[in-house]
């Protein structure tokens, strides 16, 4: 009671014990407290940043698998681990095993009426895909030029096939499949699912493209390379980097087609992607031609454009040359799909030979797959597009 007598008007006094806890309380260094506890949280993440190699540490990451994730292509399997096979063109030779696991493989004579093939014999292919003799050094790194002896790119890497003259009157059918080296795994896919006589353009930009492109040389495809040209809605359409551009100095659009050359070795020529304005126009595309010709490189036109130059450019500059007959898969639907390829096969009986240009849509690869298996039972031949481009006269 004396103690509540004493306590302020309207409160109670305080006890001693809880006037001690208060007073403590107020003497703790809270704010020094905190600051201590901030430091060590800092410390320790500092530490873990040193000492735990994890760059990604912390950071919220998802991984995606841009390689096929069967094990079902041997061949793809077999190139990503060994070295390049050797590739030889003279007939009469045999398969030989090398102690590191390459081989040596030959076109002799059991391939009849084959087109003509390099002068080489026995050749290795660089890494990059090349005959020593048939690359130009420049600096985006190696680009097709002439042989001494004369031989070309486009002869040296084409694959042996019949031609039109030695087809005893059957159709021959070419087909291009573009748009390949931007996804290795749908580029694996359409490798291991598609003939071998299918030639294979490749993208210039794929960040895989040696070894895509290895990959389908080792299973016997004849290679191009894709070109982006400048379309008529130039730049709402955008083919790409490096696209060579009409009304610019001719050194520009060489620089240009420079750098695509380099990308990857083993073609036999290029194919336009996009490009009817500047197929159209004899100024921009000329100098274009007469290097490919320069370099004996050949050129495939993909037919979309009725304005193309690219015939008589290839012809006076003696550039080997196609035309795309069937553009495949516009409307890539199966149904649709198998209706073009109809009309590829009534263009090749009717003129003895046709060519068709597909995109590397999963849909088109397996159409176009399950259609040619039963192709020379129909007295019609597939065969690789250099067997039926038209080649310069001597």
């Amino acid at each position: 009671m004396a103690d509540e007598l004493d306590a302020p008007l309207g409160q109670k006094k305080r006890r001693r014990g809880e006037f001690v806890r208060l007073s403590f309380l107020r003497r703790l260094p809270l704010t020094r407290i905190l600051y201590g506890i901030l430091a060590l949280v800092i410390v320790g993440l500092a530490a873990q940043i040193i000492l735990v190699e994890n760059p990604e540490g912390g950071k919220p990451t998802s991984s995606v698998s841009i390689s096929s994730s069967r094990n079902s292509n041997p061949v793809a399997n077999k190139v990503s681990s060994d070295p390049i096979s050797v590739i030889s063109t003279n007939p009469g030779q045999s398969v030989t095993d090398l102690s590191n696991g390459a081989s040596i493989t030959t076109i002799g004579d059991d391939v009849p009426d084959a087109t003509s093939g390099s002068s080489y014999g026995v050749a290795a292919l660089s890494e990059f895909g090349v005959l020593a003799d048939l690359v130009e050094e420049t600096q985006n790194g190696p680009i097709p030029q002439m042989g001494p002896q004369g031989d070309t790119p486009f002869d040296a890497y084409a694959r042996a096939s019949i031609t039109p003259q030695t087809a005893d009157g059957r159709a021959l059918i070419a087909i291009i499949v573009t748009g390949l080296g931007l996804s290795e795994g749908g580029t694996l896919d359409a490798i291991e699912k598609l003939p071998d006589n299918i030639t294979l353009a490749f993208a210039p930009y794929g960040r895989t493209l040696k070894r895509t492109a290895a990959v389908a040389r080792a299973g016997g495809h004849e290679l191009m390379l894709e070109i982006p040209l400048e379309p008529f809605d130039y730049p709402d359409n955008d083919p790409g980097p490096q696209t060579l551009l009409t009304g610019q100095p001719p050194r520009a659009n060489l620089d240009r087609l420079f750098w695509l050359l380099a990308r990857f070795g083993g073609y036999t020529g290029v194919i336009n992607h996009m490009g009817a304005r500047f197929t159209a126009s004899s100024a921009d595309f000329g100098p274009i031609m007469e290097e490919l010709g320069l370099r004996g490189l050949g050129y495939v036109d993909d037919g979309t454009s009725n304005r193309s130059l690219a015939a008589n450019l290839a012809l006076n500059n003696r550039v080997p040359f196609g035309n795309g007959d069937v553009q495949i898969d516009t409307n890539p639907s199966r149904s649709a799909i198998l209706t073009a390829l109809q009309a590829l096969e009534a263009k090749a009986e009717q003129e003895g030979s046709a060519v068709g240009i597909a995109s590397a849509l999963p849909v088109s690869i397996q159409t176009i797959s399950d259609w040619a298996k039963d192709l020379e039972e129909r007295n019609i031949l597939l065969v690789p597009v250099s067997a039926i481009m038209t080649r310069p006269s001597n």
